[in-house]
């Protein structure tokens, strides 16, 4: 790239602002600062980016009914929306209702505060960046978290390392999208790198069953303490990535993903 984009990334302790930050400080201009610093720091100080990538969320903003006091990307929004830069928010498969082949242009239909609350900020921030804003919808990432890191809910791989101590873990087989860090930082750079705008769902685009991750996380051991029971609930899901993929001309294979995990 003959001009390098310029990134800020926010929320300092965040999983995916670290990971983030290690990948690309080699390959663009990128710094990282918590939201807090945010709240300090005049305008000038944002024109000097191209991309700002939000990574920072209150607990509150996980658990409980929206408030807009409990979403950091509105105050953002009110700060920086009248700047030229393209704002990056991070939003969730979640917004979507669980089942095979889930493309952006389906219907939303949140299931929870978490996921209602993603989709309030996407229309904010639609509404307010008008076609300055690119919105990522990520499926499960999977990556160990770091001590340093600050974690405001769990997701697989945080229960994985937490329920594999336990004698006998029951579990169902269901299939999900999952995707490694390490292939998220990979696809974060391309998007950059191409310049793109708009909705994409950011996912492996591929069936992935508990039973495949299990597999590698345990590298074929202590198999027997996790047991397969009949699924209650139908709660299987994929993103269909092709629009992403379209446009950015990379390939994400499901065997990059098992062998990350195998290796964690």
């Amino acid at each position: 790239m003959l001009n390098k984009p310029k990134l800020l990334i926010i929320g300092k302790n965040s999983f995916i602002a670290n990971n983030l930050y290690l990948y690309l400080k080699n390959k663009i201009h990128v710094q990282k600062i918590s939201y807090e610093n945010t709240r300090k720091l005049n305008n000038n100080f944002f024109k000097e980016f191209n991309y700002i990538c939000n990574c920072s969320i209150k607990k509150e903003y996980v658990s409980k009914k929206y408030l807009v006091t409990n979403d950091i990307d509105s105050h953002l929004i009110n700060k920086l929306k009248k700047l030229k830069i393209t704002y990056i928010f991070l939003s969730s498969r979640k917004i979507y209702k669980p089942k095979a082949n889930i493309k952006e242009t389906d219907t939303t239909e949140p299931i929870d505060n978490y996921s209602c609350n993603k989709l309030i900020s996407e229309k904010k921030i639609r509404k307010s960046f008008k076609n300055k804003y690119l919105i990522l919808r990520i499926s499960n990432l999977i990556g160990k978290n770091k001590k340093t890191n600050r974690k405001v809910s769990n997701n697989f791989i945080d229960n994985y390392f937490k329920f594999r101590k336990k004698n006998i873990v029951y579990y169902e087989n269901y299939f999900k999208d999952f995707l490694s860090i390490d292939q998220f930082n990979i696809i974060f750079f391309n998007i950059i790198k191409n310049n793109l705008k708009g909705i994409y769902n950011v996912s492996l685009g591929k069936k992935v069953y508990i039973d495949e991750i299990l597999k590698s996380l345990n590298k074929n051991k202590n198999r027997n303490k996790f047991k397969k029971i009949k699924i209650k609930t139908e709660d299987s899901f994929y993103l269909n990535n092709e629009k992403l993929l379209n446009k950015i001309k990379i390939k994400i294979k499901k065997s990059d993903l098992l062998d990350y995990c195998y290796k964690i």
